[in-house]
């Protein structure tokens, strides 16, 4: 700027200055362009150039978990799944509790909503979950009968939801998280009173109310954990070996921006080696893993976050095509994440900023499947 004060000509000046920052910026961009070359930053700032959305732009289905009440409520929130996605799963309207309150009451409500909303739009629809050891109604928990009592519970609640959807959810998370961190069988209340074999059992139930339907285990910590991942694959694979009709093998995908490429991509193509359909099922990169209460979302952590994005979705790519079930991300924008209530703590993990705007991560998603 001394250089620039000696000259008294205020044209100069802007010129000079204008050029700089045009160098600037350049510079940046160059700087950044790394595995997510052409993403950038544009919460509040333009859309990028030439994308018409998630559900036109991507070469697989990419969805989104809705929650049903927003879905009716939030005009922003319902436009832009409409825009964007072309696969939704129920986020919680479609669990144990939700759904089946008490031993004879059903509540369609919210799950019926959702699957004419599909239908209306265009969208396919993923059930999550039939069977988990979480979100069941206190009749199940204090359920008083013998062995044959609980199978006939547990057969009839997987037939009743498959069947009232059969033919409009075209797939189900049959069971989910079945496996403890260290690779054993949790000591959920199923596996208590129904045995190992519940797993096979579930399938073969959901197969028989819905033929057509593909049916997927669905698990977490693939992708941080090598003895969790080598515990689901053998998990699937015995069933596949043991003719129970299982479609799919459904990765979870809470991860953190600083997980490593090398974790990711065994979660990945390790998945694909059981020769089944692989979903990313329930995707958000976490950029406060250390729940810092006082962290802001800088240019640096959306960059980083916009790569990690970047190398899922192009691994995800690589895949056969036949295996590319989809990518759906556990709701739609960071206003709607579940992280920030669960963990008490500041988190910017979804594709949409708060106002339902494109963050970085966004084109990231888009640049890794040119």
């Amino acid at each position: 700027m001394r250089a620039l004060n000696r000259f008294n000509r205020k044209a100069v000046f802007h010129s000079l200055k204008v050029s700089l920052a045009a160098t600037a910026v350049s510079l940046f961009l160059c700087t950044s362009c790394s595995k997510a070359k052409n993403s950038k930053s544009i919460s509040g700032d333009s859309e990028p150039a030439k994308v018409e959305s998630f559900q036109k732009n991507m070469p697989f289905a990419f969805g989104a978990a809705v929650n049903i009440n927003l879905l009716k409520s939030n005009t922003s929130y319902r436009e832009l799944v409409i825009k964007e996605y072309s696969s939704l799963t129920a986020e919680n309207a479609m669990k144990f509790g939700a759904l089946h309150p008490a031993e004879k009451t059903y509540n369609w409500s919210d799950a019926d909503y959702l699957v004419q909303f599909a239908s209306d739009n265009n969208k396919r629809v993923h059930g999550h979950t039939l069977i988990w050891y979480k979100s069941l109604p206190t009749w199940v928990m204090d359920f008083q009968g013998d062995s044959e009592a609980w199978e006939q519970l547990f057969k009839n609640h997987i037939q009743a939801v498959v069947s009232r959807f059969r033919g409009r959810v075209v797939s189900w998370d049959v069971v989910n998280e079945a496996l403890e961190d260290n690779g054993t069988l949790r000591n959920s209340i199923w596996l208590q009173k129904l045995g190992p074999n519940y797993i096979a059992r579930a399938f073969q139930y959901a197969h028989e109310a819905d033929p057509n339907a593909l049916l997927f285990y669905n698990d977490y910590g693939h992708e941080y954990s090598s003895v969790k991942r080598a515990a689901i694959i053998n998990l699937v694979n015995g069933l596949k070996n043991a003719g129970v009709p299982i479609h799919g093998i459904g990765l979870q995908m809470h991860t953190r921006y600083n997980q490593t490429d090398a974790n990711l991509n065994a979660a990945i193509t390790d998945a694909s080696q059981t020769g089944l359909k692989v979903h990313i099922s329930e995707l958000d990169i976490a950029v406060n893993p250390d729940n810092n209460p006082s962290l802001t979302f800088s240019a640096l952590l959306e960059e980083q976050q916009a790569e990690k994005y970047f190398f899922i979705v192009k691994t995800f790519n690589a895949l056969p095509a036949n295996q590319k079930f989809g990518i759906t991300t556990w709701n739609v924008s960071d206003a709607d994440t579940w992280i920030t209530g669960h963990y008490k703590r500041p988190d910017w993990p979804l594709p949409f900023d708060k106002n339902y705007k494109r963050k970085a991560c966004y084109q990231a998603i888009i640049d890794a499947v040119k």
